[in-house]
Formats: structure tokens, C-alpha cells, sequence
């Protein structure tokens, strides 16, 4: 069985694969970083221009589109350390 951060960089390597430039850092709660970067998606825990923080169901519910981004961040369960413009690239992968 994965982890959840196998499933994660399993389903957004893929999507961040050439779609991203710099380094983007999806903080899971309770479960580790998943980096995001021009070559993918691997589990770490690196220096990144953005970090998105939030719990596991609410990246499952952003990528399976049934939670809008933004409004995560405006409701407090998505918080965003970094370049908001950066921020928005990454929800864009997420959501594609």
C-alpha cells in the first residue's frame, strides 16, 4: 500500500513535469513535503519559492476539483508562505 506522499507525487509528477518553474512545496499535514519542480514530483523537504500548507483531505478534495484553491486560501485551510503568483501556477497544475 502507498503512502500518501507516494500517491501524491504519483499523481502530481506528471502534472508538474516541465509545467513549473522554480520549486513549489506542498506541505501535508501530519505527513511530510511533496517538491514540486520543472522535474516533477518527489517527496522532500527542500528550500522552495512557494509553500502551500494544508491538510491531507483538502489537497485530495483540490485535486480531485471538488475545492476551489482560492477559496481554500480565503478560508483558512490552504495557507501560502511565498510567491502568490507562483501560488497560482501551482493551484493551476493541481486543479488541471
Amino acid at each position: 500500500m502507498p503512502t500518501v506522499l507516494e500517491e501524491f507525487v504519483t499523481a502530481l509528477h506528471p502534472k508538474a513535469l516541465g509545467q513549473i518553474k522554480g520549486t513549489a512545496k506542498l506541505v501535508i499535514t501530519d505527513h511530510g513535503s511533496v517538491m514540486l519542480t520543472p522535474d516533477g514530483a518527489s517527496a522532500g523537504d527542500g528550500e522552495a519559492d512557494v509553500t502551500l500548507k494544508a491538510s491531507e483531505s483538502v489537497f485530495r478534495a483540490i485535486l480531485d476539483g471538488s475545492q476551489n484553491p482560492i477559496t481554500a486560501v480565503m478560508s483558512g485551510k490552504l495557507k501560502v508562505d511565498g510567491n502568490q503568483m507562483r501560488a497560482l501556477k501551482v493551484s493551476e497544475i493541481l486543479t488541471s
